[in-house]
């Protein structure tokens, strides 16, 4: 009869399309950061079937592997993204906004600061998950080869997807509370209730950092990082950030109407003033449709990148 392999056996077969031929299906994740001891067992557990080849459920690892990471080298970087709304709330709200004097927005009287800042905060929102999923996803995933490394493991496309993007979130959600903390100093928040502006930033950054982390799977130089924030300043400026959408010609309207960034002005100014031009499902499907079309587009890609 012959006997069961030892400890020491040959590792059993693996779905076609699992691991990238010449790399075993037990490779580790990278030391920069990456997990130990029993995450990277985690990641080496067999995934049969199709489903799990795309998808094992574990985008915890690769999260885990970004806290460590962001813990040790990145808190400086996210305290002079948060720097740069600040500046911009403290410059014109607060200088610019002492000549302008209060403003009407949707039956209220409010000051010019208390008007720009939720729109500084969705802006807050969006570049902090835009700076995480395509400067850094870039490097990791052309220079790094860290994405070719996860995949070798018992990781899917999806798995890899979401856990980036959920770490570009908790990014922008970072930039998110620094500018609320600054917000509730100045006295520019109405309610309690305008906490749950937190909420809907992370919607924001979940939303963004899909679609830029698809984006820049398509990148092949650094270079073409250039474009997005040839896209991000106008957004920015243009977006309902510093004066109503209703100084725009009606056309004009329309364009900025189908800018994210206006989605998450309205939708922050629900939630900090309690008033929008327009209703906040609107605004929630919207996103909703980006983070769908987003983490399909970034999963498929990392699988005809990596898994051909």
């Amino acid at each position: 009869m012959t006997q069961p392999p030892g400890p020491q056996g040959p590792p059993s077969p693996q779905p076609p399309g699992s691991q990238r031929p010449g790399s075993p299906h037990t490779h580790a994740l990278p030391a920069d950061g990456g997990p130990s001891g029993s995450t990277a067992g985690a990641l080496a557990a067999p995934r049969p079937g199709r489903v799990r080849a795309f998808y094992a459920g574990n985008a915890r690892a690769v999260v885990a592997r970004g806290l460590q990471v962001l813990r040790h080298n990145n808190f400086i970087l996210i305290a002079t993204g948060v720097l740069e709304p600040i500046l911009y709330l403290l410059a014109m709200g607060l200088g610019l906004g002492s000549l302008i004097g209060s403003v009407d927005y949707e039956g209220q009287t409010i000051s010019y600061a208390a008007y720009i800042a939720p729109a500084l905060l969705a802006a807050s929102a969006m570049n902090g998950a835009v700076m995480d999923s395509t400067v850094n996803v870039f490097f990791r995933l052309k220079h790094g080869r860290l994405y070719e490394a996860m995949l070798t493991t018992s990781l899917g496309p999806l798995d890899v997807a979401l856990g980036e993007i959920l770490m570009a979130v908790f990014r922008g959600f970072l930039y998110a509370c620094g500018f609320v903390a600054v917000m509730f100093a100045l006295g520019l928040l109405a309610s309690p209730w305008s906490l749950t502006a937190l909420g809907v930033a992370m919607l924001m950054a979940f939303a963004f950092a899909a679609i830029g982390m698809g984006i820049t799977s398509f990148f092949s130089g650094w270079y073409q990082l250039d474009w997005i924030f040839v896209i991000l300043q106008p957004l920015f400026l243009f977006s309902a950030t510093f004066y109503p959408i209703d100084v725009y010609p009606a056309a004009v309207q329309w364009v900025v109407q189908a800018l994210p960034l206006w989605h998450g002005v309205e939708l922050m100014r629900l939630t900090v003033l309690g008033a929008a031009t327009s209703p906040a499902w609107i605004h929630i499907v919207y996103f909703a449709g980006m983070i769908v079309i987003g983490v399909a587009l970034t999963s498929t890609r990392l699988q005809r990148l990596f898994l051909r």
